[in-house]
């Protein structure tokens, strides 16, 4: 192990916490292979002439670029935490650019970390099965962190943010990409309200922090030199895909005369209310937010 990961060493870990999350991440995550070929569990990011608007992985990994650009970390040697991993989609566009850093990928999946580490065989990362409310790694483990639409299953509370500071290096940075609210809950609309309830509901989602109060905890926990960044234009030609991937993934069950599970069920109605729910763009906006220890 210490072969291909040699910095794994150097970190202590303990058995995580279950959470309502596990059967969504252990039962749908077959689903995202629809999605994405490359296993990314996220939206992507469009660039005119350097991504492809019909061709969703395109996006979908300059997205991961975008991330891996806005970190700060040793491309010999470094140490970097996805925090939320998913099957390692993430994982493995980092370690093919940057082959001499190690990764390390925490989920609370236990399909996740097995179909996950099969797929890094081979290359510096390593996916465990952690809860990133509460690791057990030691203070000032990693150069820097990254979490792509997963502290939306914790509310962006203060409290996943506290435990990033911790175990990031003083220089290393946290790169955060996700959904965020762009007034507190009490005050959105009719409309707006009903869309976001029901996203959570097929996502499992805790709930999205309003950006202003996400700002504000950053501070708060002790970040500085945070950079704020809407991206909601550069995420949509991503999500105006949804409609026409569930369109053809529930073709492709009954094609196959396969029933879908209750978890894919849920998992495609959160996607359709992310859509709708950008339609409402005074009250929902995408982010990639950049903080410093």
């Amino acid at each position: 192990m210490s072969t291909t990961f040699p910095l794994l060493h150097k970190i202590r870990f303990q058995k995580s916490n279950k959470e309502n999350l596990i059967e969504l991440y252990d039962e749908a995550t077959e689903d995202y292979e629809f999605w994405s070929k490359d296993f990314n569990m996220h939206f992507g990011y469009y660039i005119p002439f350097k991504t492809t608007l019909f061709k969703r992985d395109t996006m979908l990994n300059e997205m991961n670029n975008q991330i891996f650009n806005r970190l700060s970390f040793n491309k010999k040697n470094g140490l970097i935490a996805d925090l939320g991993c998913g099957i390692g989609g993430t994982m493995r566009y980092g370690l093919r650019k940057y082959p001499r850093v190690n990764i390390l990928g925490i989920t609370l999946s236990s399909f996740q970390v097995t179909q996950g580490n099969k797929r890094l065989e081979n290359m510096n990362g390593l996916i465990l099965k952690e809860n990133y409310n509460h690791t057990s790694f030691a203070s000032n483990s990693f150069d820097s962190a990254y979490a792509i639409e997963s502290y939306c299953h914790s509310g962006h509370s203060k409290k996943v943010l506290n435990e990033a500071y911790r175990i990031i290096k003083p220089g290393g940075k946290l790169v955060i990409a996700d959904a965020f609210l762009k007034k507190d809950e009490d005050q959105l609309c009719p409309g707006s309200h009903y869309c976001y309830d029901q996203l959570c509901k097929g996502w499992s989602l805790e709930g999205l922090g309003s950006i202003h109060r996400v700002k504000k905890s950053l501070e708060e926990v002790g970040f500085k030199n945070i950079t704020i960044k809407d991206v909601s234009f550069r995420v949509a030609p991503s999500v105006l895909h949804v409609p026409f991937a569930i369109t053809g993934f529930i073709l492709k069950k009954l094609f196959k005369r396969e029933t879908l599970k209750p978890q894919s069920w849920k998992n495609l109605k959160g996607s359709l209310f992310a859509l709708l729910s950008g339609l409402h763009m005074k009250s929902f906006g995408y982010y990639i937010i950049t903080a410093e220890k």
